[in-house]
């Protein structure tokens, strides 16, 4: 892993703020090989990067120091953190979107996970998708990617089963991180993350699985103001 200069990607610049990392998102770069994105992602001419690219064969290169703000999230909010890119390190991973993740980038992945939670002390639950933050815009890394199996090794969360009101959906939702957004778009966010099978409108087990990430992750309600 590179971890000192010369760093590959010059698209980075200071946190905002003295802002310190606080999330973790994760995307796939939707091109067609891994050499295409990395240099995209180092391409001073379009403004993108991210901190680190994992390999379809799970070769893991840093791109971005993580001290450092990558430009890799865009618009959108999280928890009521509304310049992602300050607060968070960007993962991307090479897919196109349309095939499952190879289990070398995934082992890769979550031994990665592992050292940056535990450098910049980020909860599992601070782990996210590009998806989540950003539901109008984003559906990475999509619904073949396996947040169970992370969840299953304290790299991320799952919800437990249950049932609950629809109309307890989205409260749940903002209270648990998901920024404003139509109810539609942020319904396909949340299955894209924890119910990738379900299809239809928005049902009861929705609605209790978003009220039990609710009630064991809740916001800080003062973010919640901004």
């Amino acid at each position: 892993m590179a971890d000192t200069p010369p760093w590959p990607s010059p698209n980075y610049g200071d946190r905002r703020g003295g802002v310190l990392p606080s999330l973790i998102v994760i995307h796939y770069t939707a091109m067609a090989s891994c050499a295409e994105a990395r240099a995209r992602l180092c391409d001073p001419a379009f403004e993108v990067s991210a901190h680190w690219l994992i390999s379809e064969t799970g070769v893991v290169e840093g791109l971005v120091p993580e001290a450092a703000r990558a430009w890799h999230a865009g618009a959108g909010a999280w928890a009521g953190v509304t310049d992602v890119n300050s607060a968070s390190i960007g993962i991307e991973l090479a897919n196109t979107g349309l095939q499952p993740f190879a289990e070398p980038q995934m082992a890769a992945l979550e031994a990665l996970l592992a050292g940056i939670m535990q450098r910049w002390a980020i909860p599992p639950h601070r782990v996210i998708a590009h998806s989540d933050m950003a539901p109008a815009r984003k559906g990475d890394p999509g619904a073949k990617f396996d947040w169970r199996r992370l969840a299953l090794q304290g790299l991320s969360i799952w919800p437990s089963a249950g049932e609950a009101d629809v109309d307890a959906f989205l409260p749940a939702l903002r209270r648990f991180g998901y920024p404003e957004a139509p109810e539609a778009e942020l319904l396909t966010a949340f299955r894209l993350r924890f119910r990738p099978w379900a299809r239809g409108p928005l049902g009861r087990v929705d609605a209790g699985l978003a009220c039990d990430l609710a009630l064991r992750f809740p916001v800080d309600a003062t973010a919640l103001q901004a």
